[in-house]
């Protein structure tokens, strides 16, 4: 397949909007893009932020009084990111906007170094966990189509675990 022709066939397009951009953030936006299902299609925003920040969001969104790794706003529920960042960035909100997604950079930090890989991977991990919620998959009630899914996008895009299967090893 030619670029031109992989580059066609994933409509996806992703912005990364960090607290504190890193290393480890700078292909993000691009793996994820890449990773993706075929059949994605529309923009997504990634924040990463604090863990208080991912505390404040936990507890107003799921009732959690405590950091996660990562959270998921579809465009249905308000877009608590992505409206900041498109004013930010001069630019309007976008149509097909999938949603946004949080994932908290010292607990993403903290489970890279318990899992012996790069933050990097972790993030990337994350992301697209993250995605897959945006596209309507929900681990907790499909009888493992998300895990599924989730174990089938990681090995093509060269990771060596999900987050769906560590989290029930």
């Amino acid at each position: 397949m030619t670029p031109r022709a992989a580059a066609a066939r994933h409509r996806l397009h992703v912005t990364i909007a960090a607290e504190r951009p890193t290393r480890a953030s700078a292909g993000l936006a691009a793996f994820l893009a890449t990773a993706a299902p075929r059949t994605a299609s529309g923009t997504v925003t990634i924040a990463l932020v604090s863990d208080a920040r991912m505390r404040v969001l936990n507890r107003s969104f799921r009732g959690v009084d405590g950091p996660t790794d990562v959270l998921s706003f579809p465009d249905d529920v308000d877009g608590w990111i992505s409206a900041p960042v498109a004013k930010s960035a001069g630019k309007s909100h976008q149509a097909n906007h999938l949603g946004d997604i949080a994932i908290a950079t010292g607990v993403a930090r903290r489970q890279a170094a318990e899992r012996r890989h790069t933050l990097t991977t972790e993030l990337r991990i994350l992301a697209l966990h993250g995605l897959l919620h945006l596209l309507g998959y929900d681990h907790e009630r499909d009888r493992g189509e998300m895990r599924r899914l989730e174990e089938r996008l990681r090995r093509r895009a060269g990771l060596t675990e999900g987050l769906i299967a560590r989290s029930r090893a």
